[in-house]
């Protein structure tokens, strides 16, 4: 393997004054002029400009752009030499190479090329270790002719011949390269959509890019709309870039108010406010959450069209998964006396925050409660006869057997108040895997809309009867009438998504929980399978090859 060339020291030294013919000419374009002889490049007088190395008028100059006047005296001092680049033996993913160019996978954290301060442990330090022939290119750029930046993964190509590298930069000038990124950002944007608006430095920011309204570079951007996290959490975007400016989709997305999951210089912090109360997300979403999926291009010796696409790595899915986590929200119904309560208590001790409709009402008829005050409101003293006692549920409950239609009105008043304390349950239960709410009327209240799944408890009805008769103290007539509230057992079992049966002991029920837990874990899994299915089917092509060790060089 050959070491790469000793660069020679650059022997430029420059002294000149601006005569009246060259009023208005850029500093760059003016040293290129008078240096033109020693073949240097506009990249490298650019970048000798913003090192300090030019004055006008005794000042240092940054700005190669800057318009000179007559008169002005410029220097260019003398360069000092440019350090080695030194190859180091780092793993890369080639997708492919030949004699001209090589296309590969950039992994996240890995910055393109040397800048000042940054003299190792670059992409093309690695190149040059995988492809000698580069350090016969010139510049701390070899063969680089676009970029990606450091926390962006995915496509990119590099030139191996100075050929190749100038006519790779032609078709890169000339949109014949097609660019198409994947993207994760906040909220839900439209189906699709253009953006177009020029791009700058921020006017106060020296490291960061704006959508500027003067002296920006025109650049358009165009999204799809592939996926959306449930509650428009955040979205997967397809965006092809018709232009290519620092930064561009970063800041576009920014523009349009959706800006990138995971970027620390373009995302308000009030975007990413709910990402800490997702268990685990932050710990995957480390970086912008951009990636170079498509590039299709010339070939650039034969000319011939070339198309690569490759899989987004495993941070984006790990942060599609977790980010998209919601609370597995269970509802658990069945008959009077069936053993809910005990089910739910079971649950409980395992971890799983529970909820019971019978407990809220009961917190609701306690004194100066809403419940409480709408019913002495409605009714006077008649079922809350005492300022500090609660509300008597068995005159209640009496008088709702009694009088025709009071049961509905009475509903009608408390059943609003008891769905708020169960969303209340679920806000404050957020960040949960899953959820039980034990609620006896859910089906006929009508809110199955807000649960993942209803579980409905078996019970044999001589059993759970004789049990109300024994515990409760109910006749058959108030068993009848409470049965007759509800729907039957039948058609409330048959309305369930799952159904499981009281053995009848405690013990029994206690192991019921258990196993009701572990088939509430299995369909969490099967659900992120099937989201992860989904999302592959939209990103990777089929088939798509797997890289291994040997695909590395």
């Amino acid at each position: 393997m050959s070491s790469p060339a000793e660069p020679q020291p650059e022997q430029v030294e420059l002294v000149a004054v601006v005569d009246q013919g060259q009023a208005g000419i850029r500093l760059d374009q003016f040293l290129m002029d008078r240096t033109r002889h020693l073949g240097i490049t506009r990249s490298k007088i650019q970048a000798w400009i913003k090192s300090g190395f030019a004055t006008v008028d005794g000042r240092p100059c940054l700005r190669p752009g800057r318009r000179l006047a007559t008169g002005e005296r410029l220097e260019l001092g003398k360069i000092p030499p440019q350090a080695a680049l030194q190859p180091e033996n780092r793993t890369l993913r080639i997708l492919y190479y030949d004699d001209d160019l090589v296309v590969l996978n950039k992994p996240a954290g890995l910055v393109v090329h040397p800048a000042p301060g940054l003299d190792h442990g670059t992409l093309v330090h690695r190149l040059l270790h995988h492809f000698p022939e580069l350090s016969q290119l010139e510049g701390a750029r070899p063969g680089i002719v676009h970029r990606l930046d450091k926390d962006t993964t995915g496509l990119m190509a590099v030139a191996l011949t100075e050929a190749a590298r100038l006519r790779l930069t032609a078709s890169f000038a000339e949109r014949g390269v097609k660019k198409v990124y994947l993207a994760l950002v906040h909220g839900r944007p439209d189906s699709s959509g253009l953006v177009d608006a020029p791009i700058g430095r921020h006017p106060t920011s020296k490291t960061r890019m704006a959508v500027v309204a003067k002296g920006g570079k025109p650049a358009h951007s165009e999204y799809t709309l592939l996926w959306t996290a449930p509650g428009d959490r955040f979205s997967l975007l397809c965006v092809r870039i018709l232009s290519g400016r620092t930064h561009q989709i970063r800041v576009h997305m920014q523009h349009i108010d959706h800006p990138l999951l995971g970027d620390p210089t373009y995302c308000p912090a009030a975007h990413a406010s709910w990402q800490s109360a997702i268990p685990g997300l932050n710990m995957v979403l480390q970086r912008p959450m951009l990636h170079a999926w498509k590039l299709g291009l010339p070939h650039p010796r034969s000319e011939e069209p070339m198309d690569f696409q490759v899989a987004p790595p495993k941070d984006m899915f790990q942060t599609i998964l977790v980010g998209s986590r919601t609370t597995q929200r269970v509802g658990l119904i069945g008959m009077p006396g069936c053993g809910k309560s005990l089910l739910l208590a079971d649950l409980a001790g395992q971890g799983i925050p529970v909820w019971s409709a019978d407990r809220a009402v009961a917190e609701l008829y306690r004194p100066g409660q809403n419940g409480w005050e709408l019913l002495r409101r409605r009714y006077g003293e008649r079922f809350t006869p005492m300022p500090t006692e609660p509300v008597d549920k068995k005159a209640l409950l009496q008088a709702m057997r009694d009088i025709p239609g009071l049961r509905r009105e009475v509903e009608a008043m408390i059943h609003p108040l008891v769905k708020h304390h169960l969303h209340a349950f679920w806000k404050t239960n957020y960040a949960a895997r899953v959820t039980v709410a034990e609620v006896p009327l859910l089906l006929e209240s009508g809110w199955t809309s807000g649960f993942d799944l209803i579980v409905g408890l078996a019970c044999d009805p001589h059993r759970r009867r004789d049990w109300l008769r024994a515990h409760r103290g109910w006749d058959d007539n108030l068993l009848a009438d409470m049965e007759s509230w509800q729907w039957p057992e039948e058609k409330k079992l048959q309305s369930c998504g799952l159904v499981i049966n009281n053995p009848g002991t405690r013990e029994g029920l206690a192991q019921v929980a258990l196993r009701l837990s572990r088939v509430l874990r299995w369909l969490r899994n099967q659900d992120v399978r099937r989201r992860l299915a989904h999302v592959q089917a939209l990103v990777i092509p089929a088939p798509q090859r797997e890289y291994h060790d040997s695909t590395a060089r």
